[in-house]
């Protein structure tokens, strides 16, 4: 449920106020469990090129989890609170659950390719149907989908074909 807050000067309207929280919400939740994920596999990954991935996953971890506090941000900012709580990342990531345990450095790759992908095409959605709603946050889900796009290259280069 959103919960609303009493600002006297909304940036937006209140018809369009909710859908765009909704829409920031769900890449927030995404963003939460990309981000503990991406941590999981960076502590598990072994095996040759180990050190290069796990600082590879390091530098998506801290872009991620900046894209999180903007994302969070944004919401608040259109007066709604944000909720990234871990009940509430847990009930509704749209993220497959991470393997547990050690994995190699091409199970790793291929599993974090998967999970950047899914975000991807998750921020895509919320893109699409944004930009009626609030161009503002459409801009900044465009912004954070670009990021992720070049890692996910970056990631799934290392794949071998």
């Amino acid at each position: 449920m959103l919960t609303a807050t009493t600002f006297k000067r909304n940036v937006l309207d209140e018809s369009n106020q909710g859908p765009a929280a909704e829409l920031l919400q769900g890449t927030l939740t995404t963003l939460i469990d990309l981000a503990l994920n991406l941590k999981q596999a960076h502590w598990n990954v072994v095996g040759p090129n180990f050190r290069s991935v796990h600082l590879q996953l390091d530098e998506i971890i801290v872009e991620v989890r900046a894209a999180t506090d903007d994302i969070a941000e944004r919401i608040v900012t259109i007066g709604i609170a944000p909720d990234g709580r871990s009940v509430t990342v847990s009930a509704e990531s749209v993220l497959s659950e991470f393997p547990r345990n050690f994995h190699s450095v091409s199970d790793t790759i291929a599993c974090v390719a998967d999970q950047l992908k899914t975000s991807i095409d998750e921020i895509r959605k919320a893109i699409e149907q944004m930009g009626e709603v609030d161009p503002i946050s459409e801009d900044l889900l465009i912004s954070i989908s670009s990021q992720l796009e070049k890692h996910l290259w970056m990631v799934q280069a290392q794949e071998v074909v």
